[in-house]
């Protein structure tokens, strides 16, 4: 009795199995979480506002009842001041990847977006209001107030505009870099999945037996 091989195509991935996930699409949810994101790290802004003025170095003057100097001319508070506003934008920006990333972790396009809209309006946001609730910008009336010789704070500047970049970039890097970390990967292909059968091989069946010849 012979034995002849037989070889077994590959069997074609099911429908109902395919190869790969379809491509995910945009849906309106995916809008909303990017404008909610927005919305609130927009707002946050008055944060960096409030926090740059309460901790940025300031910037003294004086009278001597017709003019204002400084009071220190050697003083770096003023890079300080740009100092404190970059180290705080970058700790807030990175603070709302984090915040962002373990409110969707999925992701999308729409939630970037939103994030670097938010966080650049929070920027703006805080410098406006910093300088808004900081000392008064009408150094005439604070050294009328203050009287002849006696020290005054100056209002609160942001020399190096370049410092409103922090919050965005910081965010946005932060965010994608947390995304490509943690978020899962797509499924294999089911050819590639272990415990798939059958797997392609190749097998021996039984011939038929052969009539003897008289």
């Amino acid at each position: 009795m012979g034995v002849t091989e037989a070889v077994t195509p590959p069997i074609p991935p099911s429908p109902l199995d395919p190869l790969g996930p379809p491509p995910e699409k945009t849906t309106a949810a995916d809008f909303r979480d990017g404008a909610a994101v927005t919305l609130a790290v927009g707002v946050a802004g008055l944060l960096l506002g409030a926090l740059w003025v309460w901790l940025a170095p300031r910037v003294q003057y004086v009278s001597n009842g017709e003019a204002v100097f400084l009071r220190n001319s050697e003083s770096e508070a003023r890079i300080g001041s740009d100092g404190t506003f970059f180290l705080l934008a970058a700790g807030l920006g990175l603070l709302s990847a984090v915040g962002t990333f373990l409110w969707r972790r999925r992701g999308g396009v729409p939630l970037v977006i939103g994030l670097a809209v938010g966080s650049g309006f929070a920027a703006l946001v805080g410098w406006r209001f910093g300088l808004w609730l900081g000392p008064s910008s009408d150094l005439a009336a604070a050294a009328q107030k203050a009287g002849k010789g006696v020290p005054f704070d100056a209002p609160l500047q942001l020399l190096a505009h370049g410092a409103l970049l922090a919050w965005p970039m910081v965010a946005v890097l932060a965010h994608l870099g947390l995304t490509a970390l943690w978020t899962p990967g797509d499924p294999a292909p089911a050819a590639d999945r272990p415990g798939v059968y059958p797997p392609p091989h190749v097998h021996a069946t039984p011939a038929p037996p052969e009539t003897p010849r008289p």
